[in-house]
């Protein structure tokens, strides 16, 4: 994330409250597995894959490398997204299966912000482990292939997808830009991107984020507290505060998919609960499901 974020914070929501008080020093990609009914997220640079129960237990997984995003293949393996490669990583046993380098003989960058596409695809963002810009890129696997869509970027963030599947939007934080790339019919990009947001004039740094069920995206803004949700033509619908300063990401999730959950960051600020996972409030509108992750058929 970016060292120069600004630092704007209203009122919190008053229905906003911990979901989990474990401690990230950068959390980041939220899940919500539709069919196990939980939620798994990362704490980045501690290595860290966190959940919890449908009992209420902290779960936790550690890693040799830093890991940043996931998608679910079936009812107990991830795809997840780590420095250095995309793996299958098993919930039961804990084993891994690699699938593809990703960017891994280049030590100076990792992976950032991903989600899957609806076609069975998924996306994700590299950058320069000190965030410095143009060094990332934005990938996507699909069914057995790695491609790069994208270089050039500082810190990709925002990817997610249009319910109808025509576009598919993503951020560079540090530029403070979120654009919208048209879509074909397999998913892959079609024509240049087209600018949905431009946050530059107010210093904003738009982070993680989300679609709901009406097309609206629900950003996460670093270094506000909030998380902003935008109409399909750019205009400001509602604008959730919590008690932090460096919201990273939301999640739809719970049975009806109206829980929104947000994750934190606790580098770099000093707000008593910062990087906290949050149930930031329940929504009128639902979210949608995750799409499940296609594997190539040997790993399937």
């Amino acid at each position: 994330m970016p060292d120069d974020g600004v630092s704007i914070m209203t009122a919190p929501s008053q229905d906003a409250r911990i979901y989990d008080a474990r401690i990230c020093r950068l959390g980041e990609g939220p899940l919500w597995h539709p069919r196990r009914g939980q939620l798994f997220w990362f704490d980045i640079l501690d290595r860290r894959l966190l959940s919890r129960s449908p009992a209420g237990d902290g779960l936790s997984w550690l890693f040799p490398d830093m890991v940043s995003a996931a998608g679910w293949v079936d009812d107990d393996r991830l795809l997840i997204a780590s420095e250095r490669a995309l793996f299958v990583f098993d919930l039961q046993t804990s084993t891994r299966t690699d699938l593809a380098a990703l960017e891994a003989d280049n030590p100076l960058t990792r992976s950032n912000d991903g989600r899957a596409d609806p076609w069975g695809g998924f996306w994700i963002g590299t950058m320069a482990k000190t965030g410095a810009p143009g060094h990332g890129s934005i990938y996507r696997w699909y069914r057995g292939r790695l491609a790069r869509l994208r270089g050039g970027i500082g810190i990709p963030n925002a990817i997610c997808f249009a319910p109808d599947r025509s576009v598919a939007c993503y951020a560079d934080t540090r530029e403070g830009i979120i654009w919208r790339q048209p879509l074909d019919a397999e998913g892959w990009p079609r024509g240049a991107p087209e600018v949905f947001l431009d946050l530059r004039p107010d210093g904003i740094h738009p982070d993680g984020a989300v679609i709901d069920a009406e097309g609206c995206l629900w950003n996460a803004r670093w270094g506000t507290g909030q998380v902003v949700r935008y109409s399909p033509a750019g205009d400001v619908i509602a604008t959730i505060t919590l008690p932090v300063a460096q919201t990273t990401c939301p999640a739809f999730g719970g049975p009806d998919f109206r829980s929104l959950y947000v994750t934190s960051a606790a580098d770099g600020d000093p707000s008593p609960d910062a990087g906290l996972t949050w149930l930031a409030a329940e929504t009128a509108v639902p979210g949608l499901p995750e799409p499940r992750v296609i594997l190539t058929e040997d790993v399937c």
